[in-house]
């Protein structure tokens, strides 16, 4: 065998030319993402249309000659080709924008537990159409609805997260909140949230204090009772996700076989809202699978008589129980008696 046909002849002309500037260039993008790397280090691969063939700015310089002068470094927006890092600059100018301009005056709740809060217009009109036509001046009402916002109908704990919200772009975990009982009230606040929300047109959000609400609920193995169903249900507009949440909850409530509750404690609900009552018998039917129940007309059951309960349906009647009985075979056959007629002659 010729000696250049061995497996174990390693050449060394394989490996004594320099990588190319290319081959770099994929090594460092294959060592993990981009948008990881600083843009210091970033910006020399990036392949520049003013140069030639795209090459990146070292080899350009190799192309010529000695005595040719350096190529200037390629402008900034040609060096830096990072979706995020422009992203992120996008964003940190719109955060300063929103967070500049004139304060207003938000005033929610009413009487001993009204309070108020100073927020940046800019701030409110961006989340929402609704905020933004409330807030909106002219010269004749500049210093009179444009810098203040009455909210006495809604709760200060709900606008409490609103404005967290706002300023820090997230909501508290209630899984983060100890004790059942700070649950559910952080729950009962997020509700209202989700009531400022439906108002403000802002579905992001509220979808957030919703899945808040549902997991407080949870964790804090409590639910609202049927007071606080009824209101909340009298509050909800029509097709309202909680209008659907608190109808589940009822029929839970009801279906539970190891409780003694049943419709009645519910009553209060149905008479101040009959659509709680239908949409109560909707969420058992869906929840309970929808099956079938025993035919009430066939068999001969005693049930819909109107006697006592006992084993022999014809053996009771109505009367006090020492009175005598007779079975139909004991009975004395019926007398027929005719209506007089004249005699015909």
């Amino acid at each position: 065998m010729h000696w250049a046909e061995s497996p174990n002849v390693v050449f060394v002309r394989d490996f004594a030319y320099p990588r190319p500037q290319r081959r770099r260039l994929r090594t460092m993008t294959s060592a993990g993402d981009v948008a990881n790397t600083p843009a210091h280090a970033f910006a020399e691969y990036v392949l520049a249309p003013s140069l030639p063939g795209g090459c990146p700015p070292a080899l350009a310089t190799q192309l010529g000659s000695d005595d040719a002068p350096p190529r200037p470094r390629p402008a900034l927006p040609y060096r830096i080709n990072s979706h995020r890092l422009r992203v992120q600059a996008h964003a940190k100018n719109e955060r300063a924008r929103l967070l500049s301009g004139p304060l207003v005056d938000v005033v929610v709740g009413a009487g001993d537990g009204k309070r108020q809060w100073s927020i940046h217009r800019n701030l409110l009109s961006y989340h929402s159409d609704y905020l933004a036509s409330e807030l909106q001046t002219d010269d004749a009402t500049k210093n009179e609805a444009g810098n203040k916002l009455e909210l006495s109908d809604d709760n200060p704990k709900g606008f409490e997260l609103f404005v967290k919200w706002l300023y820090q772009g997230k909501l508290d975990d209630v899984s983060d909140v100890s004790g059942a009982e700070a649950k559910y009230d952080y729950a009962v606040a997020c509700h209202r949230l989700f009531m400022l929300c439906e108002r403000f047109d802002m579905p992001h959000l509220k979808n957030m204090a919703m899945d808040q609400y549902r997991k407080g609920l949870h964790e804090a193995r409590l639910v609202p009772d049927a007071d606080e169903i009824n209101d909340i249900y009298k509050d909800s507009p029509e097709g309202s996700p909680f209008r659907t949440l608190m109808t589940r909850i009822a029929a839970r409530q009801i279906m539970d076989p190891d409780s003694d509750r049943d419709a009645e404690g519910y009553r209060d609900c149905f008479a101040a809202s009959p659509d709680f009552a239908v949409d109560l018998v909707n969420a058992i039917k869906s929840g309970s699978g929808g099956f079938l129940f025993d035919d009430p007309t066939a068999g001969d059951d005693c049930q819909y008589h109107d006697h006592e309960h006992g084993p022999s349906c014809y053996g009771k009647g109505k009367g006090s129980d020492d009175s005598p009985r007779m079975s139909l075979v004991d009975a004395p056959a019926p007398t027929t008696f005719l209506r007089e007629s004249p005699m015909l002659v």
